[in-house]
């Protein structure tokens, strides 16, 4: 059963074009960097991705909410996006492990939606001129006056917004995967690896895969002085997915540079990868329209994952110096997906191995950290 609301509602994007529909969360006005998803599952994991911060969310596939929401998969405490648009919702979830229809999450937690719009229509613009501003109101229903409003917000480009997402207090993380997952990796051998996870905004399965592998997870703000991250004695350093513009995040690059001289192993997921590379001496560039699905195919030299990615940035390959070497590429448009250093313990991906959503294809490179880390422990 489709959801139905009468409360008008209108996208307005920052090139002027407008679509009329109806609300299917908050009411009110919200303004962001538009954007579309191509997943046909997941949509609360990218409700709650941090790394959708500052972001309205176009959903491809045409009807949300058949699943409703549940506790468990929410990717962190709350909702990050912006806004969300789709072209159907249902109102009456039919799930076991639903305990909540996604209309009254979207309430609940004050973000704003519109529904009933030709998605198909918006994901082409959105391709052939690339991701831009937009607003969704059901406040503001003249598309000149939303257009004024979007134009003085600020672009994504030089925006950190890992501030905005990072944890303001140290902790622990022991939680594992649930049992949905086809197999249980092998716990670690002898006494637990000691990762040090600095969050640019972490999704929590990124920290379960971590402690299914036999890590004690350590979460530092993205703030914490590199002599702090170093008096755990960590025996690896992961870095975070996470929001905005990786160049912006000055900071944290600066922390990575003064962690990269300890040698430790380091992972790098996603922000994490472009904040390695920038701390190794490579530049990053926004993408046109981003990569946002489930089906990403990654790989180099005939061996290819399907992976789930989620980002607007991409590492410039032409800045790589000569001790990083290309382990993976997007197939689709060959933008570098994966860097490895050549001789010290450092790699990254610019995908989610930890998916949630998404294929299993890549958790291989938790356990890759995991050996590098094994290795220089003996």
């Amino acid at each position: 059963m489709l959801f139905k609301d009468t409360t008008p509602a209108i996208l307005v994007l920052g090139d002027g074009t407008s679509y009329k529909g109806w609300s299917c969360g908050a009411t009110g006005t919200t303004l962001g960097e538009v954007v579309f998803n191509t997943g046909m599952t997941g949509y609360q994991e990218v409700l709650t991705d941090p790394s959708y911060q500052g972001q309205i969310v176009t959903f491809t596939y045409p009807e949300l909410g058949n699943t409703g929401v549940n506790p468990e998969d929410d990717e962190s405490i709350h909702p990050h996006v912006k806004g969300l648009i789709c072209r159907n919702m249902t109102h009456r979830p039919s799930n076991w492990r639903s305990t909540q229809s996604l209309p009254d999450y979207l309430i609940q937690h004050h973000i704003i939606g519109i529904y009933g719009i030709d998605t198909r229509d918006l994901t082409r613009r959105l391709r052939s001129v690339g991701a831009m501003n937009g607003g969704i109101s059901t406040d503001i229903l003249d598309p000149k006056v939303l257009l004024n409003k979007i134009q003085e917000a600020p672009n994504m480009t030089g925006l950190n917004l890992v501030k905005e997402v990072t944890t303001s207090e140290i902790y622990e993380w022991n939680e594992g995967t649930n049992d949905h997952w086809d197999f249980t990796p092998p716990q670690g051998e002898n006494s637990p690896l000691t990762v040090v996870a600095v969050d640019f905004g972490v999704k929590r399965n990124i920290l379960k895969r971590l402690a299914s592998y036999g890590c004690k997870v350590i979460v530092v703000p993205a703030n914490t002085p590199p002599e702090e991250i170093l008096k755990y004695n960590p025996d690896g350093i992961f870095l975070s997915n996470g929001p905005g513009d990786p160049a912006a995040v000055a900071e944290g690059i600066a922390t990575t540079k003064e962690l990269l001289k300890a040698e430790k192993p380091t992972f790098g997921i996603c922000m994490g990868h472009q904040i390695l590379g920038l701390s190794l001496g490579a530049q990053t560039f926004k993408l046109k329209f981003g990569h946002r699905g489930l089906n990403q195919p990654a790989g180099l030299k005939q061996k290819v994952e399907i992976t789930s990615q989620n980002h607007g940035f991409a590492i410039d390959p032409e800045s790589l110096g000569a001790d990083l070497e290309i382990t993976h590429l997007n197939l689709n448009d060959h933008t570098v997906a994966g860097l490895r250093h050549k001789t010290l313990p450092f790699f990254s991906v610019q995908y989610h191995p930890e998916a949630s959503p998404g294929p299993h294809d890549a958790d291989y490179l938790f356990e890759k950290f995991v050996k590098l880390m094994r290795e220089q422990k003996a």
